[in-house]
């Protein structure tokens, strides 16, 4: 007992052979492409340059990694997002958020479109759970459009008369269809276009060029 107690230890305490965030980028990208279904845990591990041991010890099972990717594209994709939030004016804040969210939709170092919506939007009941943590994301972001809009109407830079409940959903609304549109091949120029039709629906005048 002795003997497998201190083997135990030295492989737990053993440093891993691998960047855990690079492997994690690769997870990213595989769930963002194929969806969490067309995932295969060959297909990630492979991506991520790691045997399904190292996988499992880093980042549990194929749920848990999935988990774990979500949070870190919130993180590194979606930073654009707090930045928009972030902004002096409602007006601001909504521009700003749909013009990062075309460039995030159409990076070219990353899969066309959205990853909380082109990995999971459609899946079997076996894996409803993966759907609905990814709704409660995207909420999670109209949620915090509509609290900051609330703040807009507080401060006087948002009339009172605005529903900010429905203008979040509107905002939300656009971006997601961005995305969809992304993923068919609309080009950057091409959402630009329908974003600047969009905003015309916003309370408030453009300072965009």
């Amino acid at each position: 007992m002795g003997g497998m107690s201190t083997v135990r230890q030295s492989t737990i305490g053993r440093p891993r052979g691998f960047d855990a965030d690079q492997a994690l980028d690769r997870a990213v990208e595989v769930f963002w492409r194929q969806g969490y279904e067309g995932a295969s845990l060959s297909d990630l591990t492979a991506a991520m340059g790691i045997n399904r041991t190292s996988m499992y010890a880093a980042f549990g099972n194929k749920r848990e990694l999935f988990d774990k990717a979500l949070a870190r594209y919130a993180t590194i994709d979606m930073a654009y997002v707090r930045d928009a939030l972030a902004a002096p004016t409602a007006r601001e804040v909504v521009e700003t958020f749909l013009d990062g969210n075309i460039k995030a939709v159409t990076a070219p170092d990353r899969p066309p479109g959205c990853f909380s919506i082109q990995s999971g939007l459609s899946c079997g009941v076996e894996n409803a759970d993966v759907s609905a943590a990814l709704a409660r994301a995207r909420k999670g972001g109209e949620l915090a459009m509509r609290d900051r809009l609330r703040r807009a109407i507080q401060e006087g830079d948002l009339a009172p008369e605005n529903d900010p409940d429905g203008l979040a959903r509107y905002i939300m609304t656009v971006s997601e269809g961005l995305s969809v549109h992304a993923a068919a091949g609309a080009t950057r120029q091409e959402l630009a276009e329908v974003v600047d039709i969009a905003l015309r629906a916003f309370p408030g005048e453009s300072r965009r060029p």
